[in-house]
């Protein structure tokens, strides 16, 4: 094992605890910010909803753009680590502006906020594409990649989970309103600079694993994204599964706040999960070493759909939603980490296949997936809220039964659809499993594209 491999595995999963708290407060709270602090009426959320389903769409368009200009970046700091400073300082900054009231309830709002979230979708995309795409490069062994990845990984649940659990008590405490939001916000921003200097300044590439080659063109970006059909039918059920997973996300406060109605218990509640699901991620390299990612896949999709019915079909009890949550996102958890390494090793079937290596164009699709997944999973959400009544309700006295049972759909059984499918797709067809990983390696090694 090479000197920094343990040091890369540590100061790359470092980096992605504060991009996380980020990202989540952006995916999962600005809704909640929206309609819940600000309190925007129906009028504005009809058009917001319209609103940010096209950005999302529009922005992800964007990325494979983003990933060919990081894969054409050369210089003293490669192409990875400038882009992810970049990305970071200023997705920060615009950040903590989506989460500033400027005293507009009106449709007035819609085009301050347009211009603000497409600018942030823009930057952070840079970061995300430029962090993730790093981690091929760390690595050729598949077993230190789900090291790796699965640390990454952790990481980025502890800055999720920290987020989920502490966002509503810590802002209830600074008072509940807007200036309390804007000072959390901040905080976050900062803590998200300080674990990005983790891997900018203490994450080492292994050189061996590139070859000199020349630039990508933009035809050639389009051969990456459409020719390697193990890149596409990953993204494919990577995106399903994300529509689902942020769907059901998405819905945890309003559910606790109008169907449970205790409010209180979301932290609680989402505390055991983020524990359930830290856990899963650090045994998954065990689990690793006696079952194939298959396997793993299978078992992963059965829990999650056994979570997801018992949280339907059974009374509203805590005991009954806890064990629901733990088995689903113990699956979810799984699946989260097994996709990743399901991208990361499209990218030497690229290189093999199609005689380049490009990372960024390859990872560009992650980001890609997940604004399409979080673009449509906001569009069941906020479509839901409005149709069922809860963005109009001042007390949860004042949503019917037909509306609870409305968002318990949408938040609960449409996403088992999603994530099936995807299953599926995947069963039927992705093939590099490690017998084709390791001929791919002996035939890159072969041809000289990379250096083992």
């Amino acid at each position: 094992m090479k000197s920094n491999t343990k040091r890369n595995r540590y100061m790359f999963g470092l980096g992605t605890v504060g991009r996380d708290m980020m990202y989540s407060m952006v995916s999962m709270y600005l809704i909640v910010f929206l309609t819940e602090i600000l309190n925007l009426p129906d009028s504005t959320m009809w058009w917001m909803t319209g609103a940010m389903t096209v950005l999302r769409i529009f922005d992800a368009v964007n990325d494979p753009i983003m990933g060919f200009l990081v894969d054409n970046t050369h210089g003293k700091f490669g192409k990875f680590k400038p882009w992810i400073v970049i990305g970071g300082l200023i997705g920060g900054i615009l950040t903590v502006l989506l989460f500033v009231d400027y005293g507009i309830t009106g449709v007035g709002y819609v085009p301050i906020f347009v211009v603000l979230y497409l600018l942030w979708d823009l930057t952070y995309g840079a970061n995300d594409i430029a962090y993730w795409s790093m981690l091929p490069s760390l690595t050729l062994d598949q077993k230190e990649r789900e090291k790796t990845g699965a640390f990454a990984r952790i990481c980025a649940n502890v800055g999720l989970f920290v987020t989920v659990v502490s966002i509503i008590p810590v802002t209830k405490a600074l008072g509940g309103d807007t200036k309390a939001w804007f000072t959390v916000i901040i905080v976050i921003v900062l803590i998200t600079w300080v674990f990005l200097a983790f891997t900018v300044f203490g994450v080492k590439e292994d050189k061996s694993i590139h070859v000199k080659q020349e630039s990508t063109s933009l035809k050639e970006m389009f051969k990456v994204l459409f020719k390697n059909d193990q890149l596409l039918y990953t993204a494919i059920s990577m995106g399903l599964f994300m529509i689902g997973y942020v769907t059901t996300t998405t819905f945890g406060t309003y559910y606790f706040k109008y169907a449970f109605r205790n409010e209180e218990m979301y932290s609680i509640f989402a505390a055991i999960l983020g524990i359930s699901q830290l856990a899963a991620l650090a045994v998954f390299p065990l689990f690793s070493k006696k079952f194939n990612r298959r396997s793993l896949y299978t078992f992963s999709t059965i829990l999650v759909v056994v979570g997801y019915l018992i949280f339907f079909l059974t009374p509203m009890k805590m005991i009954y939603i806890g064990t629901a949550g733990i088995l689903l996102f113990i699956g979810e958890a799984f699946i989260q980490l097994l996709m990743l390494m399901f991208l990361t090793d499209t990218v030497e079937y690229g290189q093999w296949k199609l005689g380049n290596r490009n990372e960024s164009i390859t990872f560009s699709v992650q980001p890609f997936i997940n604004k399409i997944g979080g673009a449509i999973a906001s569009g069941i959400v906020l479509a839901t809220l409005i149709l069922s009544g809860i963005n109009s309700a001042e007390t949860p006295d004042d949503v019917t039964e037909s509306g609870l049972l409305m968002m318990k759909f949408s938040m609960l059984i449409l996403p088992i659809i999603f994530i099936l499918i995807g299953y599926i797709i995947y069963r039927r067809k992705f093939k590099i499993d490690k017998d084709l990983f390791d001929k791919i390696i002996e035939d890159l090694a072969a041809r000289g594209d990379i250096k083992k």
